[in-house]
């Protein structure tokens, strides 16, 4: 057997959690941590304990199922607590643990940058779609597919901001 210094061990740890390579396990934290379910949830939660219905109010446009999802991956990845209350009715409550809690100053500035973004985020994708549309040989004028394209954008954001 080979002997390894401890800078070779630090550095084969390193590899082997660089969300960069494919096999590493941080890739699946990432993925999870990506949902924008669990965004607004850990959002949603970090204000002190919280129930189902709390939650369901807070978060408009989740369906029960994916919150109920959402509350149960962030319970399994240790995230969440969930505590149970006997009562009548019983009575459930949602927190953040001690791990959900170091997260959470993550999770603030995110959901702030995007809100504070989301007009120049959408001028963006229109300009994009704009220069997209024009490019593509459909025989139609450049002016025809920018009006479309416009009605097109327009529409998605009235549907956006409707959920």
């Amino acid at each position: 057997m080979t002997t390894r210094t401890a800078a070779q061990r630090r550095a084969e740890a390193k590899v082997a959690y660089d969300a960069f390579m494919a096999a590493c396990p941080s890739r699946k934290v990432f993925e999870m941590l990506s949902d924008k379910w669990v965004g607004l949830v850990l959002a949603a939660v970090s204000a002190g304990p919280r129930r189902y219905g709390e939650l369901k109010a807070e978060i408009a446009g989740v369906s029960p199922k994916m919150l109920t999802q959402t509350l149960r991956t962030l319970e399994r990845s240790g995230l969440v607590d969930r505590t149970v209350t006997a009562s009548v009715p019983v009575r459930v409550d949602y927190e953040l643990t001690p791990l959900g809690r170091d997260l959470y100053p993550l999770i603030t500035p995110l959901k702030a940058w995007a809100e504070a973004n989301v007009d120049a985020i959408r001028a963006a994708e229109q300009a994009y779609d704009l220069r997209t549309f024009a490019r593509e040989p459909t025989g139609a004028s450049a002016a025809t597919g920018a009006s479309a394209v416009i009605g097109v954008t327009a529409a998605m954001g009235v549907t956006a901001a409707r959920q």
